[in-house]
């Protein structure tokens, strides 16, 4: 055997006598932040680049502004969370307190999540690459719970 070789079987080893349990900190993206006040800036500079009268340019790039700084700060306002999915059909747990209809779903390297709360109302969760590194990325793939089947019955008309 090589010595790549023994390495890849210890590591799958260790990986199966690992505790199933994912456990994430969600916290606020700073590149969501960064694109948000980036997006707000490009606004503002396409409303004074546009053929707008002037007198109506000035005011909605500035309001554009605003709005920019107002979501930048919303996002940078939010509370981090933990997150604890227990693998296959576990419970899956927001701050300790189970939520209903947890879905995941995958967009490359973003990773959006949503529930519902024991209040009833909907929450929804968004890891970028800067709050998600690609080891933890993979750990939330595993203990994900599976994913509903489809229908049962045909989709199309017969």
């Amino acid at each position: 055997m090589t010595p790549s070789s023994t390495r890849s079987s210890s590591a799958c080893a260790s990986f199966r006598r690992a505790d199933p349990r994912c456990r994430l900190e969600w916290r606020p993206s700073r590149w969501l932040q960064a694109a948000l006040a980036a997006l707000a800036g490009l606004a503002a500079f396409a409303l004074l680049a546009s053929e707008a009268p002037r007198p109506l340019a000035w005011p909605a790039a500035l309001a554009a502004l605003v709005h920019g700084a107002v979501l930048v700060r919303r996002e940078r306002a939010r509370p981090s969370f933990e997150l604890v999915l227990r693998g296959g059909d576990g419970p899956v747990l927001v701050d300790g307190a189970p939520v209903a209809d947890f879905r995941l779903q995958w967009r490359g390297p973003l990773a959006f999540a949503a529930w519902k709360q024991g209040d009833g109302r909907r929450r929804h969760a968004t890891w970028w690459p800067d709050t998600l590194p690609p080891a933890r990325r993979r750990e939330l793939r595993l203990a994900a719970p599976p994913v509903p089947a489809a229908r049962r019955h045909a989709s199309m008309a017969p």
